[in-house]
């Protein structure tokens, strides 16, 4: 019995690595497809075909609609945290590296797909909560990943603020570029941006 729940073990191992793969494509297809199409030209069947797999598969691993676009967004969300925490492994940085680091994050695919599922949730009742908690989550977690990079004490009156006005300035750019390419104001309001933190923040 005991070579048995061996062998079983050793099978379910492809198999979990498989799954793991098979997800990490829909959720990847799914950020892509939000971004490129919105909500309502995003549904599992367009996103199933994009990852290489049947839409069965897909509602396997994802029930509904709205958990596989708000674990999409997160789990990509998850990713550039961790990149941007790699990017400044060493940890507090030049503040214009961290200021363009942040802005970066707003600017890019995963920004454009968020933004998609803001908007269908102001809308969609059955998505809303699912989008609020997840907002409410990657907010924390960047303001917290901004803190440490920028080397801001909080204890300190009015440090908070500036950080959350840095994201809250970061997220403005980030809409401003959905439209037309911003690269050269941006850069201006980067330099800006870090002369006002070493103002408020100190060396």
């Amino acid at each position: 019995m005991g070579a048995m729940t061996g062998h079983g073990t050793a099978a379910a191992g492809p198999k979990q690595a498989r799954s793991r793969v098979t997800r990490r494509h829909l959720l990847e297809a799914a950020v892509s497809c939000l971004a490129e199409h919105g909500w309502a030209g995003s549904t599992v069947a367009v996103v199933a075909e994009r990852a290489g797999v049947s839409r069965g598969a897909a509602q396997h691993h994802f029930p509904t609609r709205e958990k596989l676009f708000t674990a999409a967004v997160e789990h990509v969300a998850e990713e550039r945290s961790t990149a941007l925490r790699e990017l400044f492994h060493a940890g507090p940085a030049p503040r214009a590296a961290v200021v363009e680091a942040l802005v970066d994050l707003y600017t890019g695919t995963l920004f454009r797909a968020a933004l998609q599922l803001w908007v269908a949730a102001s809308n969609e009742e059955q998505l809303r909560p699912h989008v609020s908690g997840l907002e409410a989550r990657v907010g924390r977690e960047t303001h917290r990943i901004a803190v440490e990079l920028l080397g801001a004490d909080e204890s300190v009156p009015g440090v908070r603020e500036t950080v959350q006005g840095l994201l809250d300035m970061a997220r403005g750019l980030g809409l401003a570029n959905v439209l037309s390419d911003d690269t050269a104001r941006r850069a201006r309001v980067v330099t800006q941006w870090a002369r006002i933190l070493d103002a408020a923040l100190g060396p």
